[in-house]
């Protein structure tokens, strides 16, 4: 399995084209005899110049003339924060294929149903970043939480919002400051703590995981409706004798109960060993798969609010072995010359009723692994 630093599930192939186009044509194909649900299909800015440099104008239509959700995004924050790509979703039968059309015109925009993702820094709870599709939702810590007398936390742990409704909750949960109970939507049952949760990153040095504390900055490069994409930043942290930056791109598109990673470790000389973890819990049903590179647990919630998987996955070119510390189960991994990993974690909560048992956790997250390692194929022209 080979999975591509983007933050789009698919890898997408484009031929070059025409200097001039009034449509471009899309053709996407699963070569997986299984069905595939709300798959990502990923446009380069370049490939659509024959129709707008101005991404926010294209339109999607499928092959019933039908008009699909699409979303520009920026993958660089560059220093205009323009787009650089344009994103849509399709669901592909085994061994389907399906043809769009793409077009230029008036400026899109979005009604609040649209949305099935969705992000931003709350400051108002003293420096969380919380994010969020149609199936899971996130937080993480800044650090003005260390030094917070009402619940100080040092913790740059990934935790966990278990919701049970389509819609976007995390603003009203903030609103109404009381998400620690269940009033129909869900709520936030998981304590990640100084643990990395579900799908923290770190080095291991030494025979030990070091990691960084709380980030300090935060970047939105896209905020829904079908992707949230931003990056956070981290104090530097010791690492044996070295000192380490890390950045950490997060990407989350709709229908998916996995989140990207792209954990960038700078400050060490060659390729690292980094770690991706998930907390240990009294009662873990865990699995390890090392041809696949995933790693899952099927797992009683604190509250007793029923059962719970959380997994994460990563490249097999790159998995060391799998390892763990007192608190978390770890996937070892080699970085990159530049020290970058990235990896797949993620969650769902059984009463949701979409995935109910350990063995529908462990094939949800086998067949997201496979579909890793064969992506939608895209192929483009301009007519």
């Amino acid at each position: 399995m080979n999975i591509k630093i983007v933050p789009a599930l698919l890898i997408v192939s484009l031929p070059t084209l025409a200097s001039a186009a009034d449509h471009v044509s899309v053709k996407a194909t699963n070569k997986l005899q299984v069905p595939r649900a709300s798959q990502t299909i990923e446009i380069s800015g370049k490939d659509l110049e024959p129709l707008s440099t101005n991404l926010n104008l294209i339109h999607v239509k499928d092959s019933n003339g039908k008009e699909v959700l699409c979303q520009a995004v920026d993958t660089d924050f560059n220093e205009l924060h323009t787009p650089s790509v344009v994103i849509f979703q399709t669901d592909f039968a085994p061994g389907e294929t399906k043809s769009f059309t793409l077009t230029a015109g008036k400026k899109r925009t979005y009604k609040l149903e649209d949305f099935k993702a969705y992000g931003r820094f709350v400051r108002e709870r003293f420096d969380d970043f919380a994010w969020e599709n149609d199936l899971i939702a996130h937080r993480t810590f800044g650090t003005g939480l260390i030094t917070w007398k009402g619940e100080p936390l040092t913790s740059s742990s990934i935790d966990i919002w278990s919701k049970r409704v389509s819609g976007m909750v995390i603003d009203k949960w903030y609103m109404v400051d009381n998400y620690h109970v269940d009033t129909g939507e869900g709520c936030d049952d998981y304590t990640s703590g100084a643990t990395r949760g579900d799908g923290g990153s770190g080095l291991w040095v030494n025979d030990q995981l070091v990691v960084p504390i709380n980030f300090m900055n935060s970047r939105v490069l896209a905020a829904g409706p079908i992707r949230v994409l931003f990056e956070l930043d981290f104090p530097a942290f010791d690492a044996g004798e070295t000192k380490i930056n890390e950045t950490l791109r997060v990407s989350l598109d709709a229908g998916s109960q996995l989140d990207h990673y792209v954990a960038m470790f700078k400050g060490g000389s060659g390729p690292m060993t980094a770690a991706v973890g998930l907390k240990k819990v009294r009662g873990e049903q865990k699995d390890f798969i090392a041809e696949q590179g995933t790693l899952t647990s099927w797992e009683p919630m604190e509250k007793k609010m029923g059962m719970q998987g959380v997994a994460a996955i990563v490249d097999t070119k790159t998995l060391q072995k799998q390892a763990e510390d007192k608190d978390n189960n770890l996937l070892l991994v080699k970085t990159d010359a530049n020290g970058t990993i990235s990896y797949w974690a993620g969650f769902a909560w059984d009463r949701v009723g979409k995935i109910t048992d350990q063995d529908a956790w462990k094939k949800y997250v086998g067949d997201f692994a496979k579909g890793l390692a064969s992506p939608i194929e895209v192929s483009v022209s301009a007519e």
